[in-house]
């Protein structure tokens, strides 16, 4: 039977949104931990826009180094071929591209340029060229599918087919499909294309998790693959996307979701301390009520639910807390004397916090080098560095100076 895989996308279109930002260290952090939580692909990067290239050659590095496991990185850009151009020099060889196929965007946003046929054309002349330059995964996105005419999408569907494309990504760019249109606009699609379904659901009217879901058992009870989109903690342009560990959940414990089987590896163990870093990189508080991982999840007050909590934990909770390594993530409170590294810190102190984390240098010229490195780190983020973060620079730290470099 087929199988759902994840595609996370917080590296792309998370860090898209306006008024918040993350940096190139910050990003190759959430790809490690996408990694760790065995989640199948990171859509990491935009590789034609010049200031990627290093922190995408870096992190292709990473992932030759073994650092990143199983996880593809996959990057994305506009189905033209001038952005496949741009993007196949850094070495990326999974690739997304993507096109809007709506009247409403086809007549509003290309205004005369292209139309439906054109479109195609143009979709089908950047696939085309992207398998021939040695592209291994590519999938085509339809931008507001949702809001494209169902003939002409399975008509562009089927052209991407033909072209070499691996997935087709059904956009809900507007957050416009109910879980019941969505699903049974996903299962035609899969049924007369037959090609696997990737489900890119924004989150404008609160829909977007179900959305995805609706949108996955769609495309598996029409017979193919279907790969979620998600964003980490839901954070994504406007109101956001469908959030990764919200869908991880509703596919495992939601009523009649037996049957449709996770194929990724899932370590939920790694949820929280994903969930916390994204908050802590975007400066977005987590919401008290955030499924998963929010203060109030396994919280009960009310005298009836702490009572029923008390007798059974099944009177009043869905899974269990120790599933998300709840406990062993509680923050603690520093001694007094607090030392950290930062941009301005000297070797004394440097080298006690390393001590902390249990890391030693041969000498100190190797120290030296990788307090500069914390140092730029610290600059380049302009947020204290976290544990893991120090750990990494000390570990790669040539593939960390890569990153730390922008080419204008």
């Amino acid at each position: 039977m087929a199988k759902i895989y994840f595609i996370d996308v917080t590296n792309r279109d998370a860090v898209q949104t306006s008024r918040i930002i993350m940096s190139k260290l910050q990003k190759t952090m959430v790809n490690l931990y996408l990694s760790e939580m065995g989640i199948h692909q990171s859509e990491f990067a935009f590789p034609y826009v010049k200031h990627e290239r290093n922190y995408v050659q870096a992190n292709l590095e990473l992932k030759e180094l073994g650092a990143m496991g199983n996880l593809v990185l996959e990057g994305w850009c506009r189905a033209i071929v001038g952005d496949v151009t741009e993007s196949l020099p850094t070495g990326v060889r999974d690739l997304n591209i993507s096109i809007s196929t709506s009247d409403q965007m086809i007549t509003h946003k290309f205004r005369g340029k292209l139309d439906r046929e054109k479109v195609i054309e143009e979709m089908v002349e950047a696939a085309t060229y992207a398998k021939k330059g040695g592209v291994n995964t590519l999938g085509v996105n339809a931008e507001d599918a949702s809001r494209t005419d169902m003939g002409y999408l399975i008509a562009f569907a089927q052209a991407a087919k033909q072209a070499g494309a691996d997935r087709i990504r059904y956009c809900d760019t507007l957050g416009y499909d109910t879980p019941m249109s969505i699903y049974e606009r996903v299962k035609t699609l899969a049924e007369r294309v037959g090609l696997p379904v990737e489900l890119h659901c924004h989150n404008d009217l609160g829909m977007a998790v179900a959305n995805s879901i609706a949108g996955a058992k769609g495309a598996i009870d029409g017979g193919v693959d279907a790969y979620i989109n998600t964003s980490v903690n839901g954070i994504g342009e406007r109101a956001g996307q469908a959030d990764l560990l919200s869908c991880i959940l509703g596919l495992g414990f939601a009523r009649d979701m037996a049957a449709y089987e996770i194929a990724d590896p899932i370590n939920l163990k790694v949820a929280t301390k994903l969930a916390k870093y994204v908050s802590y990189a975007f400066d977005i508080p987590i919401p008290i009520n955030q499924p998963g991982v929010g203060a109030n999840v396994f919280a009960h007050e009310a005298g009836i639910h702490a009572d029923g909590a008390l007798k059974d934990r099944r009177n009043y909770e869905l899974f269990d807390y120790e599933l998300l390594e709840l406990d062993e993530d509680v923050e603690r409170v520093p001694p007094r004397r607090v030392i950290t590294t930062g941009e301005f810190s000297g070797l004394a102190g440097f080298r006690h916090v390393y001590g902390t984390l249990g890391i030693t240098f041969a000498d100190n010229t190797e120290a030296q080098r990788i307090l500069e490195l914390a140092q730029v780190a610290n600059a380049h983020t302009q947020q204290p560095l976290t544990d893991d973060e120090l750990r990494f620079i000390a570990k790669y730290p040539e593939q960390a100076t890569k990153i730390f470099t922008l080419t204008p």
